[in-house]
C-alpha cells in the first residue's frame, strides 16, 4: 500500500527515536559491562539490544497500521431526490411578466425576418456579381426602359473583342445622348451569362477600380442583338446607326418591318465625329437632337 508523506515522516521519526534508544541502551549496557565479567557483559548488551529492536518493530508496525487507516478528502454526498425536486419546483414557480415575454417574442420575430431579408439580398447581390441570374444582368447593365425625348436613337455597334477602355469611352459619350451599345453576341456564347455580365459591369462602372454590386453605373443600355447586326449588314465595328423607335426591344418580339437606320458610319472615332459623318451622308435631321445634347454638356 502507499504511505502518505506525513505518515512516512512519522515513521522515520519513530525509527530515529528507536535507534537512539537502542544506542542509549547499548551505552548503558556497555557501562554495566565494565563492572561485570565478559560473558555477563555480552549477555546484558544483547538483551538490551533485542529489547530496543522489539520496540522499534512495534513502532514501525503501529505507524504502518495508522497510515492504512488514514482517509483522504471526501466529496459531499449527492443531493437527495427530495432536494432536487424542490429546486426544480422553485424554478418552475418563477414570476413571469406577459408583456415582457410578448415583447421578447416580437423582437425575436423581427430579428429573424430582418436576417432572412439580408440573407436574400446578399444572395441576390452574389448572383448579380457572378452573373448567375439573368434578370440581374439587366440591373447591372442599367437596361431599364424609360421614355425618351428623341425619335432617333444613336446605336453604336461594338464587339466584346474591343478594348474595354474604348468601350468605356463610348459609354460615357452615349450616356449624354441616350444612346445604346449593341453587341452581336455574348462572350462564351449565349448559354453563358456570367462573362457578359462582368463585361457590362466593367464598361458601365463610373469608377473602374470599384468592385461588387454596389458600384455606381452609367445610365447606358447594352443590348445583344444579332438580328440588328444582320439587318444592317454590319461587317466591322465600331459602327454607328440612328434607329427610330426603341432599339432595345427584344429581337424575338420584333417583326421584319421593324425600322432600321438609313445610314451606317464606320470608323474608330469619337461619337461627335461619327454624328458629323452621319449628317454628311444625309442624316442631318436624324442626328440634330443627339448633337444638341452632346454639345449642351
Amino acid at each position: 500500500m502507499r504511505i502518505s508523506t506525513r505518515s512516512a515522516n512519522s515513521l522515520f521519526g519513530l525509527a530515529a527515536l528507536a535507534l537512539g534508544g537502542v544506542a542509549l541502551a547499548q551505552d548503558s549496557a556497555q557501562r554495566k559491562s565494565d563492572s561485570m565479567s565478559p560473558d555477563g557483559a555480552r549477555g546484558a548488551i544483547a538483551g538490551e539490544g533485542d529489547a530496543a529492536m522489539d520496540r522499534l518493530r512495534g513502532a514501525v508496525a503501529k505507524a504502518r497500521h495508522g497510515s492504512d487507516t488514514s482517509k483522504g478528502p471526501e466529496l459531499p454526498p449527492p443531493a437527495s431526490d427530495v432536494t432536487r425536486r424542490r429546486a426544480t419546483e422553485a424554478m418552475r414557480r418563477r414570476v413571469t411578466v406577459p408583456a415582457m415575454e410578448a415583447h421578447a417574442r416580437q423582437a425575436l420575430a423581427a430579428g429573424e425576418a430582418k436576417m432572412a431579408a439580408e440573407r436574400e439580398a446578399m444572395a441576390r447581390r452574389l448572383r448579380q456579381a457572378l452573373g448567375l441570374d439573368a434578370p440581374d444582368m439587366a440591373a447591372v447593365a442599367k437596361a431599364v426602359s424609360r421614355p425618351r425625348s428623341i425619335d432617333w436613337v444613336p446605336v453604336l455597334f461594338v464587339s466584346s473583342s474591343m478594348p474595354v477602355s474604348t468601350l468605356r469611352t463610348y459609354a460615357a459619350q452615349l450616356e449624354r445622348v441616350g444612346g445604346v451599345l449593341a453587341f452581336r453576341g455574348m462572350p462564351g456564347g449565349l448559354h453563358r451569362v456570367g462573362p457578359m455580365a462582368r463585361l457590362s459591369a466593367e464598361i458601365l462602372r463610373l469608377d473602374p477600380g470599384c468592385e461588387g454590386p454596389a458600384c455606381a453605373m452609367r445610365d447606358v443600355q447594352l443590348i445583344v442583338d444579332p438580328i440588328a447586326f444582320r439587318r444592317h449588314g454590319i461587317a466591322r465595328v465600331p459602327a454607328l446607326g440612328m434607329i427610330p423607335g426603341d432599339p432595345t426591344q427584344p429581337y424575338c418580339e420584333r417583326d421584319d418591318e421593324s425600322p432600321t437606320a438609313n445610314h451606317i458610319v464606320y470608323g474608330d472615332a469619337a461619337l461627335a465625329g461619327l454624328l458629323e459623318e452621319y449628317a454628311r451622308l444625309g442624316g442631318k435631321e436624324e442626328v440634330r437632337n443627339a448633337q444638341a445634347l452632346l454639345a449642351a454638356r
